[in-house]
């Protein structure tokens, strides 16, 4: 970035981050333990969507919203993961600046994506146990894309927000972030001006999508737990908790 008007600043081309630990030997734990859990989640992810993929008995709206919402779990994992098993292994880790906001808006785009998908699945469920017989129409192949296109978009506006963000903070250096990755408080922090309109805009794009998300999400389990109540058939009562859970 340019210097500004009226005093002196250093460009700012990269950052460093600081990690999780400095502790050598903590450091190969959390490599393996972490390397693992990024293993299983993404091949348990993938198993998921190519079973989904391949049998015709999982074609219907809970497993079509179930498998993109396995890609989207790949994806948010896959843009913080690699990055922070490679801080283990080196002495400094190093991000340029753009790719820092490459990677915050990754994270942005499937962790909003993600909370569309979940408010999808509930009103799947609520569409299901609360009106079965509206059911096909309600949940037609066209509605569930459109959901998924809705879900999709809010993920890519909450990544256009938060790097947006990013591109108005003017750092004039210090470049250690204090984080295993390009977080937007911590950047935020490293900035050399007063908080301003941009960079309060993101956390309220990201608060209200997971308001909004979340709010569908319990309003439609509530209902769900209603109907459930008010069945008199204990077989239909625990197929809808086990449909459910």
């Amino acid at each position: 970035m340019d210097a500004l008007v009226g005093g002196n600043y250093t460009e700012v081309t990269g950052f460093i981050l600081l990690g999780l630990t400095d502790d050598p030997k903590l450091r190969v734990i959390l490599f393996i333990v972490i390397l693992c859990i990024y293993l299983v989640t993404v091949s348990g992810n993938l198993s998921t969507i190519i079973l989904i993929r391949i049998s015709s008995q999982l074609h219907h709206p809970m497993y079509f919203f179930l498998s993109h919402l396995a890609l989207a779990d790949i994806g948010y994992s896959s843009s913080v993961t690699p990055n922070m098993l490679v801080n283990f292994l080196v002495e400094r880790n190093t991000i340029s600046y753009y790719g820092c906001a490459m990677q915050l808006g990754s994270v942005a785009f499937f962790g909003a994506t993600e909370c569309f998908l979940l408010a999808a699945m509930a009103y799947d469920r609520f569409m299901a146990i609360c009106s079965p017989l509206l059911y096909s129409t309600k949940m037609s192949t066209q509605v569930c894309v459109q959901l998924l296109i809705v879900s999709y978009i809010g993920g890519l506006f909450n990544a256009f927000a938060f790097t947006a963000g990013v591109y108005s903070l003017v750092f004039c250096g210090p470049n250690r972030v204090n984080h295993f990755f390009c977080d937007f408080a911590p950047l935020v922090e490293l900035s050399c001006l007063a908080i301003s309109v941009p960079t309060v805009v993101p956390s309220f794009v990201a608060g209200s999508i997971v308001v909004v998300t979340v709010f569908v999400i319990a309003v439609s389990y509530i209902c769900i737990l209603i109907t459930i109540l008010k069945m008199r058939s204990t077989e239909g009562r625990h197929k809808a908790f086990s449909t459910c859970a």
